[in-house]
C-alpha cells in the first residue's frame, strides 16, 4: 500500500510569505487577536511579509519568526493533528499547493520542486 506524501518546505519558494489579508483571511481568523495584530503589522505595502526577501525568497527572520509562521504550529491550529501524521501533512501539502499555485503557477519549476520534494522519503 503506498504511503502518502510527507510534507518538507522548499527553499527558495516562500509563497506563504505572502500576506495580503485579502487573500488570506481564514487564516487570520484562525489566529488570537494578540497574533492578528502581529501578522497586520508584518504586511508590507506590497502583500509581501515584511521579513521576506523577495530576491533571495528568504526569511530574514527564519530563527525567530511568530508561532503562526512555522508549518507545524498552523496545522495544530487548524485541528488537523500535527505534522507528521496523515491528516496534518495532508493539510500542510494541499496550503502549500494553494500558495505555489497563486504565487508562482501550478506548472512553475516551484511547484515541480515542491511535488518532488514531498515524494521523496
Amino acid at each position: 500500500m503506498p504511503q502518502p506524501n510527507q510534507w518538507r518546505c522548499i527553499d527558495g519558494c516562500g509563497a506563504c510569505c505572502r500576506l495580503d489579508p485579502a487573500l488570506r483571511q481564514d487564516a487570520i481568523d484562525a489566529l488570537s487577536p494578540a497574533q492578528q495584530e502581529q501578522y497586520m503589522a508584518m504586511v508590507g505595502p506590497d502583500g509581501w511579509c515584511r521579513h521576506f526577501d523577495t530576491g533571495s525568497r528568504r526569511c530574514r527572520v527564519y530563527d525567530s519568526r511568530p508561532d503562526f509562521c512555522q508549518v507545524a504550529n498552523l496545522v495544530t491550529l487548524f485541528g488537523a493533528g500535527r505534522l507528521g501524521s496523515a491528516d496534518g501533512d495532508a493539510l500542510a501539502i494541499a496550503c502549500c499547493k494553494q500558495q505555489i499555485r497563486s504565487e508562482y503557477g501550478g506548472r512553475g519549476k516551484v511547484m515541480r520542486r515542491f511535488l518532488r520534494a514531498i515524494r521523496l522519503r
